[in-house]
C-alpha cells in the first residue's frame, strides 16, 4: 500500500465549541472547509499531517481511546501561550523518563492531547 497522504479524524459532540478551540484556543490554521452548517467540517494543518473535524458525536467523548501528539520547538512557550485561554490543561511540563518534555491537555470532549517537545540530543532528532 502506497499511502499519499493522511488525516485524524474526529466527531466532536459540538463542533462549533471544538472549531473556536482547536482553531482559537491552539491556532491551528485551516487546511479547507467543507460543507454547510454548523456540522460542515474543517480540516486543520497538523505538521505534517492534517486533523479533520465533522459531523457530530452522540457520546462524550466521542472517541474514548483518540490521542493526539503535536510536537512543538519549545513546550513552555506553548504553555504560556495557553495561559489565560479555556485550554484544560491535564498536566503541566514534565520531563519524562524517556527524555522527552510533555504537557498534557483536553479538548471540551475530554480527548487528551500530548504537547511534546524534542530536546537537543533526544534519539528521535536523529535518524540512523
Amino acid at each position: 500500500m502506497h499511502v499519499l497522504s493522511s488525516r485524524i479524524l474526529l466527531r466532536p459532540t459540538d463542533p462549533e465549541r471544538s472549531r473556536r478551540f482547536y482553531g482559537e484556543t491552539l491556532g491551528l490554521a485551516v487546511y479547507r472547509e467543507f460543507g454547510t452548517g454548523p456540522e460542515r467540517g474543517t480540516v486543520y494543518f497538523l505538521g505534517g499531517g492534517f486533523f479533520e473535524l465533522s459531523g457530530r458525536a452522540a457520546t462524550t467523548p466521542p472517541e474514548p481511546e483518540l490521542r493526539l501528539w503535536l510536537q512543538v520547538a519549545d513546550v513552555h512557550a506553548a504553555r504560556e501561550e495557553l495561559r489565560g485561554t479555556d485550554a484544560r490543561v491535564l498536566r503541566e511540563p514534565v520531563t519524562e523518563p524517556w527524555g522527552l518534555i510533555e504537557m498534557w491537555l483536553a479538548d471540551p470532549d475530554g480527548v487528551r492531547i500530548a504537547v511534546v517537545e524534542v530536546p537537543e540530543g533526544h534519539p528521535l532528532r536523529y535518524r540512523p
